[in-house]
């Protein structure tokens, strides 16, 4: 239950870090949607580890292969199963915390819940579960662009390093041309400085990553506990390392007044409504309003660092952790793709959902 995502357009991930692979099984997608072999991959590679320095140096084509659901480039209707087979596995890297539990990870509540656990890099608990659902992500992507819905996410603060632009001052096209993925080079290169600083002294850091969605139509969404902005952040508070979501004008909307923080709805030339300003971030009442839909997610520093760290065994007893292994310094640069792949998720399942809600 808890590896399966969606109400229509829905996804059961599968899998452990160190194990053969890492998959996804894909139903309710509907048949004859273009099946961009290349275009998935590239999703996949732009999440992939050993990018850069200030990446895990653990290397992984991340290639996927079809087990099922395509036929002759296009999507079936029946379920889409794909694998992304784990090359570059070192379980011995983690016996030193076979019985340790390492502090802020999945260690401890893993054992007590299962009364087992993987410990070869966190085994489920992994954020290499995540290559999965960028895949499945790809195909929700490959969906929604047939009807001009276009996702882009980028980094937006690194540490107290924040880039204090609206997305619309920004060039969003340059997110892919740099490491860290933040549109403004110059504060890409600050960030890309301060997060190999912190590599060098075994440490990590959090940030911030910024997500907007262009061309999604008015009505989407479901009354009441289904609403869109709720199953963005289920979607977004899924994703590893995340401690936050916010929608819309988000906590900086509870020193606006109402008459400041209002969207007046006014028609334009083509005859359709729209609203003058967007405080709520395209969501109103929990179904989309046609206008932008933009959030922020906010991740921790990543809990793996090369320093030793106090703290007990499955025996109770008292124990010193030591890094070691292949870590990310800071997960905002990779999580960029995944951010948009939940987004992908979601909406897919949304738009599918409406078509079931009137003739």
């Amino acid at each position: 239950m808890g590896s399966t995502y969606g109400k229509i357009f829905k996804i059961s991930t599968f899998g452990e870090s160190h194990g053969v692979g890492i998959g996804v099984v894909v139903e309710g997608c509907p048949a004859g949607v273009d099946f961009d072999t290349d275009f998935i991959q590239s999703e996949l590679t732009r999440r992939k580890p050993g990018q850069s320095r200030i990446t895990t140096q653990r290397k992984e084509a991340d290639e996927f292969e079809v087990l099922s659901g395509v036929f002759e480039g296009k999507t079936t209707g029946t379920p889409i199963a794909l694998i992304i087979r784990n090359e570059d596995q070192r379980s011995k890297d983690y016996s030193h915390i076979a019985a340790q539990f390492r502090p802020s990870h999945a260690d401890y509540t893993y054992q007590v819940k299962y009364g087992v656990r993987d410990y070869r890099g966190g085994g489920r608990s992994s954020a290499r579960e995540t290559a999965a659902r960028v895949a499945a992500g790809a195909l929700a992507k490959l969906l929604l662009a047939n009807f001009g819905v276009n996702i882009q996410a980028y980094v937006s603060q690194v540490g107290a390093m924040k880039l204090d632009k609206f997305y619309t001052e920004l060039d969003l096209s340059q997110t892919e041309n740099n490491a860290v993925r933040c549109p403004d080079p110059e504060m890409a290169e600050k960030m890309f400085n301060y997060i190999d600083d912190v590599r060098k002294k075994g440490d990590s850091i959090g940030g911030v990553v910024n997500c907007v969605v262009k061309g999604a139509p008015a009505g989407w969404g479901e009354p009441v506990f289904d609403k869109l902005h709720a199953e963005l952040g289920k979607a977004m508070l899924s994703i590893n390392a995340v401690k936050g979501f916010e929608y819309g004008s988000g906590f900086d909307g509870v020193a606006m007044l109402g008459s400041e923080h209002n969207d007046a709805f006014f028609v334009d030339d083509k005859g359709e409504v729209h609203t003058r300003s967007n405080h709520s971030g395209g969501i109103q009442g929990g179904i989309s309003n046609g206008e932008d839909i933009y959030f922020k997610v906010a991740f921790k520093p990543v809990a793996t660092i090369m320093q030793d760290q106090e703290s007990v065994d499955s025996n109770g007893d008292t124990a010193v952790v030591q890094g070691k292994g292949r870590h990310d310094p800071c997960v905002v640069p990779r999580a960029v793709p995944i951010v948009e792949a939940m987004a992908a998720l979601v909406l897919a399942d949304f738009y599918l959902r409406n078509k079931a809600s009137k003739l």
